[in-house]
């Protein structure tokens, strides 16, 4: 089993708009990065946990915890003319984009950025690196006990 944070725009994907959707699944769509497209479609399996992120948003931080729900298919937002994702290279025959359907397991409470780098045992995960822009990356089996421990401790307390 693998670990991942991917990030969603709240205004665009919410992490309670997952626990809304039909079976609390939804599809992974609009990544055109291509080494976060790599890690849909090379690395990333079914049962593989996710941090769900909310970022561009006024407090960016894990909002919950997921799963990877599918194998990789192709995004068919590359394929709508009208959408913002729309991509005039790709065909249905040789597709350039990947999507993975996304499961709600948990909310627990909101961890924000702001104390995430505050966790020394989070000090080398990808997203607190400077530069770091990536929409998907890999988090350590470590850094995944130490999140899912905060979110939890402190959502019990409340």
């Amino acid at each position: 089993m693998q670990y991942w944070l991917m990030k969603s725009e709240p205004d665009e994907v919410s992490f309670d708009d997952v626990l809304a959707a039909p079976g609390q699944t939804v599809a992974w769509f609009g990544v055109r990065n291509y080494q976060a497209r790599n890690f849909m479609r090379d690395q990333m399996q079914p049962g593989d946990g996710v941090l769900f992120y909310h970022s561009s948003c006024a407090e960016p931080g894990v909002a919950g915890i997921a799963e990877v729900a599918s194998g990789a298919y192709p995004d068919a937002s590359q394929f709508d003319k009208d959408g913002k994702y729309f991509d005039p290279k790709a065909s249905r025959e040789q597709p350039r984009w990947i999507s993975v359907d996304v499961h709600a397991v948990e909310q627990g409470r909101y961890l924000p950025l702001a104390e995430m780098r505050s966790m020394p045992e989070l000090e080398e995960m990808v997203l607190l690196q400077k530069g770091s822009r990536l929409s998907i990356s890999p988090v350590s089996a470590g850094q995944w006990k130490a999140i899912l421990k905060k979110i939890r401790q402190k959502a019990a307390k409340s």
